[in-house]
């Protein structure tokens, strides 16, 4: 059969045991750990899968023809898959049909501004009871900063917004920031809050919207930090610092030099601009259709070169890069755990089908960060070489500086 051909030729680590509809068992791979036990509850489901897998498994996941037996878990399933994605992706078959997805890619990724608050809603406009029962406190929802593997989600994320505040270099109180997909609003108020900053946030979220409003009425700070529905291509400036988080990937490969010619507009001559987004280790490639079609649709993740071929087009200067590795995953794994202490919760509020797509989303993410080469990137840009120290030991400083303050407080 096609799908037992092509489990044959693609797991190599691990061991993946298939149970087709009429019971008979196939093993594949190497016999040894991570190893997962899949049934197939239909007849004639394995062709069906075989084409285009990569959204047709996590489709029968959701759908329940795909299910689980006793004693496996997902998260270990798809461990395995993409350990071994690579083998599947040579096969001959599966670049044809890679082939199809690039082709169509640039037709997904059309993000003129009432589209790209369209593909924002699908997932940002879900419930808010949903995202209280897996992110932090403060609704980051992106990924975090894990200073130390054991530190806790609340502490990674806290270490997150202070890592983007060093990078802004803010070497004075006041400067005017903008917040360029602001969410639910916590990077924004942590500026506004703890820092001084006068913080402008845009999102094209409703819902973020309403909370991010109401989060800076309750905390006092609507003067100096507000937040708008707004799409950042309508925003005028300067700013003395710019900052996004988790935005990027939903702008598309062809709008990637509207993208930073808008940040060149919007940034002052002396000012500094933090981009925080995922990116790929590889060479430029369609996203998951799954995550595509189900998760966020509209949405692409660049390779550096792409970033930085339009970072260069227009006239900006790149003063630092960091590549976050792991990060990611682990955060991913945080919100898998916690998602599944809340699970029957999050099917009361939705139903299974929705949960099973969400497990998929959030293990499926969290084993393209260990495997698959998916990473973060946090690219520091100015318009002026003089901007910034000749090194980058002031990062390093102010987070030191900050973590004894915050130490003294803590006594």
């Amino acid at each position: 059969m096609l799908l037992s051909s092509l489990l044959q030729r693609m797991i190599k680590q691990g061991t993946l045991t298939l149970v087709h509809a009429d019971g008979r068992q196939e093993s594949f791979g190497d016999g040894g750990e991570p190893s997962a036990t899949i049934r197939l509850q239909k007849k004639g489901l394995e062709r069906y899968l075989a084409f285009n897998p990569a959204l047709r498994v996590p489709e029968a996941y959701m759908d329940g023809t795909v299910t689980l037996e006793e004693g496996s878990n997902l998260r270990t399933l798809l461990d395995i898959i993409a350990r071994n994605w690579a083998s599947l992706e040579s096969q001959p078959f599966y670049q044809w049909g890679n082939r199809l997805l690039r082709q169509g890619r640039r037709l997904k990724q059309f993000n003129p501004i009432g589209k790209a608050q369209q593909n924002v809603a699908h997932h940002y406009d879900l419930s808010g009871v949903l995202y209280d029962h897996f992110l932090d406190s403060d609704r980051q929802y992106s990924c975090a900063y894990f200073t130390h593997p054991d530190n806790s989600l609340e502490q990674a994320q806290y270490d997150k917004k202070q890592h983007l505040a060093a990078k802004l270099y803010l070497t004075q109180p006041g400067l005017k920031t903008l917040d360029i997909g602001s969410g639910w609003g916590g990077l924004g108020l942590f500026l506004a809050n703890e820092l001084d900053c006068d913080v402008t946030g845009v999102t094209l979220s409703v819902e973020q919207h309403k909370m991010s409003q109401e989060r800076a009425e309750k905390q006092g700070v609507q003067n100096h930090c507000r937040f708008k529905l707004e799409d950042y291509r309508n925003e005028t400036g300067p700013y003395d610092r710019i900052v996004s988080v988790g935005m990027f990937e939903h702008v598309g490969k062809q709008n990637y030099d509207e993208f930073f010619s808008k940040v060149r507009d919007l940034l002052a001559d002396d000012g500094v601009c933090v981009l925080h987004s995922i990116g790929r280790m590889d060479e430029p490639s369609p996203i998951n259709p799954f995550i595509r079609k189900y998760i966020f649709p509209g949405a692409d993740v660049p390779t550096l070169s792409e970033a930085m071929a339009s970072i260069e087009r227009s006239g900006l200067f790149t003063t630092d890069v960091e590549v976050l590795r792991l990060h990611y995953a682990e955060t991913l794994r945080h919100w898998y755990e916690r998602f599944q202490e809340t699970r029957a919760q999050v099917a009361e509020l939705y139903d299974e089908r929705f949960c099973r797509m969400w497990e998929m989303y959030l293990a499926g993410c969290e084993m393209g960060f260990r495997h698959q080469g998916l990473v973060v990137f946090q690219i520091q840009l100015t318009k002026r070489l003089e901007t910034l120290p000749l090194t980058r030991d002031y990062i390093f400083e102010w987070e030191r500086e900050r973590g004894r303050g915050q130490a003294k407080a803590a006594e």
